[in-house]
């Protein structure tokens, strides 16, 4: 069998690992931190551990075909939380608008708090995004690679099925078109971001996201999603995978047209396959020789990024937190102005809050809780970086916004914060980009790199900068994808 290198142990990596393992394949691999989880991170306070990433798992069966691999089950390896309720929007009206794990109860919510006609917008809106899913995930999410070639290919029959995509249309065009409740309008915008694309111009198949979340479900984890990466190390181990940490690829090998190994350090390994769970832009700017850079070329435009902290909410605050809190600004929209028109934070952002314990019972410190807290920036520019004193002045006003709207209490401290400079410089060639390439073109789905490269024989990758895109369960189907193109070419 041909042995494999997989370059970083992301959930992309580790996804890959598990699959050619299972197929019977030696596998190492060499990721640069000290630990597994790529942006899926983790970071110890004062003795108290906290999620540094992705706060919800959705479309968890993607997980549970991957556990299955090696003979495990989910329910026996993790235990999936349904808080309640789950997400919590906060709006500048002094709207607060629940959302609950079963769809019913947030129905319920909407016209609670919003009105019968809201409801039904909300209904009916759900159902369309129903739809967009059903019809397009086995295009652009479960096969490989969509091309224009194929589309073509599915012929005139096919093009009632296009429209009811609705990729034409963008996202913040069609929710207007269905939805007059502003309250609404601004929840259904909020799913651009969730792969960081801008909803004035993203395409309207992305409203898709809503139907994932709130009619699929979105989960916490008992232990946070670091149990979810602890127990994937566990199966890559158990089916035999080799792990190197703190052992950064420098390059890739090539012989002739084949690649043949990496470098680590001072030492060449080779192998018959490489795997690249990086960013596509690292691994053609950094990682391929000059010569054949070209091969792999890096989505555009990219993803935004992110501000993220971490602070102690202490008890004696008497606030009481949900899983998961979105604060809206005063201007929703502005938001999406600043960023990508502007290529600036926003200056009166969208906080976004998880509460560890409430939403993966994770435990905090004696006499407090932990709270992650996120907004949306653009990434970091091309060439250069961010003044420091940007960041600075982003840390104050999240702060001011989280006290002015009682989230966050006076005498809570922010313990930790992380920058898209810093992110950047933690995952290279991603400019700081939370989920690689944005939707912010009709046809990116067409041109985000595919996850075997023809041209390079032996290199595929499985990655959120890789089909089918950024997200958890997007990033495992992404090693799923290079894992069955390997397991194809290699069969014979």
């Amino acid at each position: 069998m041909p042995k494999v290198i997989v370059v970083g142990a992301g959930l992309g990596g580790l996804a890959a690992a598990i699959r050619l393992a299972a197929q019977g394949h030696t596998v190492h691999i060499f990721e640069a931190a000290s630990s597994a989880g790529g942006k899926a991170g983790e970071v110890t306070i004062d003795g108290v551990s906290v999620d540094t990433g992705p706060s919800v798992l959705t479309m968890p069966e993607v997980l549970s075909e991957l556990l299955a691999i090696g003979g495990w089950r989910l329910d026996e390896q993790l235990e999936l939380l349904e808080p309640e309720p789950a997400f919590r929007y906060l709006y500048p009206n002094g709207a607060c608008l629940d959302m609950f794990p079963k769809l019913e109860q947030s129905i319920d919510s909407v016209q609670s708090v919003l009105g019968s006609d809201a409801k039904a917008e909300f209904v009916a809106f759900l159902k369309y995004a129903k739809t967009i899913w059903d019809l397009s995930t086995p295009q652009f999410i479960f096969g490989p690679a969509p091309t224009w070639t194929k589309m073509i290919q599915m012929g005139v029959q096919k093009l009632g099925v296009i429209h009811k995509v609705d990729p034409l249309r963008s996202m913040q065009k069609a929710i207007s078109k269905q939805i007059k409740n502003k309250e609404l309008q601004w929840l259904f915008w909020r799913y651009a971001t969730y792969n960081g694309s801008d909803v004035r111009v993203a395409p309207a198949t992305l409203n898709c996201i809503a139907h994932v979340e709130l009619a699929l479900g979105g989960y916490g984890i008992k232990g946070g999603i670091r149990a979810l990466i602890d127990c994937l190390v566990r199966l890559a181990k158990h089916l035999g995978v080799q792990m190197h940490f703190d052992s950064p690829v420098q390059q890739l090998l090539i012989n002739g047209r084949q690649v043949c190994g990496v470098r680590v350090g001072a030492r060449s390994h080779q192998c018959d396959v490489v795997v690249a769970n990086a960013d596509a832009a690292h691994v053609s700017k950094d990682l391929l020789p000059i010569k054949q850079s070209r091969f792999v070329r890096p989505p555009e435009p990219v993803s935004m990024s992110g501000w993220t902290g971490i602070f102690k909410g202490h008890h004696s605050s008497g606030i009481k937190r949900v899983a998961h809190t979105v604060l809206f600004p005063e201007d929703y929209e502005s938001e999406f102005r600043d960023i990508f028109d502007g290529n600036k934070p926003p200056q009166e952002p969208t906080v976004y809050l998880c509460a560890q314990t409430q939403c993966h019972q994770r435990e905090g410190w004696r006499d407090a809780e932990a709270v992650f807290t996120m907004i949306n920036c653009p990434p970091e520019p091309i060439n250069g970086t961010s003044k420091v004193d940007t960041w600075d002045s982003v840390k104050e006003t999240v702060i001011g916004r989280l006290r002015q709207s009682g989230l966050m209490g006076a005498t809570d401290p922010l313990l930790w914060t992380r920058t898209p400079t810093e992110l950047a410089q933690q995952f290279p060639g991603s400019r700081g980009a939370s989920y690689g390439a944005s939707s912010n073109t009709k046809s990116a789905a067409f041109t985000r790199p595919a996850n075997r490269i023809n041209k390079l024989p032996g290199l595929y990758l499985a990655s959120g900068s890789a089909h089918p895109g950024g997200g958890m369960p997007l990033a495992m189907l992404s090693g799923k994808a290079a894992s069955e193109a390997v397991i194809h070419d290699y069969s014979a």
